[in-house]
């Protein structure tokens, strides 16, 4: 596999294709710097493009048509408030089932239909139905009877149960200028977070309830829900700024859509590592550019691994020497070691919190 140094002028490129089936599309370099700042942080401004177009350099006008052209060709999902599952109080966890291999997609339509699953995948494995799930506090059936019923409703053969025990890193921003040493190197990353549910009240939610979802591209885009909750827009920004100290919202920022962004593979790879050894090797596997997520979740008997990676990459050529770095980082080869590439995205959408669809769910569903 040919490697482009760091920095160098012509980067990787992404095979161009149809646009159908969600196959990746020609960026410019513009395109590229615009992405790569939308995706670190969406400014809590209350006029947020003119703060980017002053830091990249870019007309303000540029930055908004750009802006709206990769949302309407589906290369940024969309814009949005990124909160903290956990510290809102919700149980969530990653989910391995084993469900019929023939047919694989009737399973993952039931799964699918729970509001609280915001990502589902097949993948090359035995267990081969891999989503996560997130339940709110006041459900009356909780993550243990969902999960029950899912299995029920699906027929799954097994499931395992793989819920966060220390979150090493979580943060979608994935790199469109460089090339693969630069998603292989190694960066600066934050401390663990804490998982635990922190505090909020009922304006905290009117809050939520009115950002959830995509935004616009306007010149005030947070004007519409600081009125929606009776806020002035700068006490509503404020008001966001300290939900981030308070670790509920993590960032404003834009998701992308990976394929059509040129990140046409990802690879889950996982690991076998000494108990005693988990907090620093893990720590050191987060700090890896193209890393997205890593996380300690508990063993099995028929599963030994316990710190999960997801590494992206314009192919699985760039997944594998993402992996592959890691691996002879901490000499951990064979049976040490496992990636698992996904064959079908059965669904990835942002969550939403405090609605209905979760009570219409379990009264559907379980009678409760």
């Amino acid at each position: 596999m040919a490697v482009t140094p760091a920095g160098a002028a012509a980067g990787p490129r992404p095979k161009v294709r149809s646009r159908k089936g969600g196959a990746a599309v020609p960026l410019d370099d513009a395109d590229k710097r615009l992405m790569n700042a939308l995706q670190s942080k969406f400014p809590l401004d209350p006029e947020p493009f003119t703060v980017v177009a002053r830091e990249l350099e870019m007309p303000e006008d540029d930055v908004k048509s750009r802006t709206q052209r990769l949302l309407r060709e589906r290369i940024i999902r969309e814009i949005t408030p990124i909160f903290d599952t956990r510290a809102l109080g919700y149980s969530s966890m990653l989910v391995a089932a084993k469900v019929d291999s023939e047919n694989p997609h009737r399973a993952a339509r039931i799964i699918n239909a729970h509001p609280g699953v915001s990502h589902n995948y097949l993948r090359t494995h035995e267990f081969n139905l891999w989503f996560t799930i997130a339940t709110p506090p006041d459900s009356k059936l909780g993550l243990e009877g969902t999960l029950e019923v899912l299995q029920r409703e699906t027929g799954a053969e097994s499931i395992r149960q793989l819920p966060t025990l220390t979150l090493f890193k979580i943060n979608m921003n994935l790199e469109m200028e460089q090339g693969t040493d630069a998603l292989a190197a190694a960066i600066d990353v934050a401390p663990p977070r804490e998982l635990e549910a922190q505090p909020y009240d009922e304006v905290d939610v009117a809050v939520i309830r009115a950002l959830q979802g995509p935004m616009e591209v306007a010149d005030r885009p947070y004007d519409a829900a600081a009125a929606e909750v009776g806020m002035t827009t700068e006490a509503f920004l404020d008001h966001l700024g300290a939900m981030v100290d308070r670790k509920i919202l993590r960032r404003v920022a834009a998701i992308l859509y990976h394929r059509r962004a040129g990140f046409s593979a990802n690879g889950m790879g996982v690991w076998r590592v000494p108990e005693d050894q988990v907090l620093e090797v893990g720590r050191r596997m987060a700090a890896v550019r193209g890393i997205s997520h890593c996380y300690q979740r508990p063993t099995y008997a028929d599963w030994p691994y316990s710190v999960f990676t997801m590494a992206h990459g314009r192919s699985k050529d760039e997944c594998d020497a993402i992996l592959d770095s890691i691996a002879d980082d901490h000499g951990l080869h064979g049976e040490d070691r496992a990636v698992l590439y996904s064959s079908t995205e059965f669904k990835k959408i942002r969550l939403h919190y405090f609605t209905e669809d979760y009570a219409a769910w379990e009264r559907e569903h379980a009678s409760v």
